[in-house]
């Protein structure tokens, strides 16, 4: 029986590979299969760099104001949809 040797792969090969689905539309099956390696590993690298990207952590203010922000968001949904129930009955008793 063979030992089977791990390959490595430079971080900017798995960025490239990555892009190429991110990016440039490739499915991961097709990019995977173009540069020899694994659908399991593309899909681990593109995990990864999708993790370290949004990784950066909020500040304090940041996320106060992303609080507020859903908070409004909410609110507004709510008016929207009562809005949208009440001229729903308007139209029902003009006709």
């Amino acid at each position: 029986m063979t030992k089977r040797k791990n390959r490595s792969y430079t971080n900017e090969f798995k960025q490239e590979a990555v892009a190429l689905v991110t990016e440039q539309g490739y499915s991961v099956s097709k990019a995977a299969t173009s540069l020899g390696i694994t659908d399991k590993l593309l899909y681990n690298w593109k995990a990864k760099f999708e993790a370290e990207q949004s990784g950066a952590a909020l500040t304090a203010d940041e996320r106060a104001e992303l609080i507020k922000l859903r908070k409004e968001n909410k609110e507004l949904r709510m008016e929207k949809d009562i809005l949208k129930k009440a001229s729903a009955l308007l139209l029902k008793e003009t006709k």
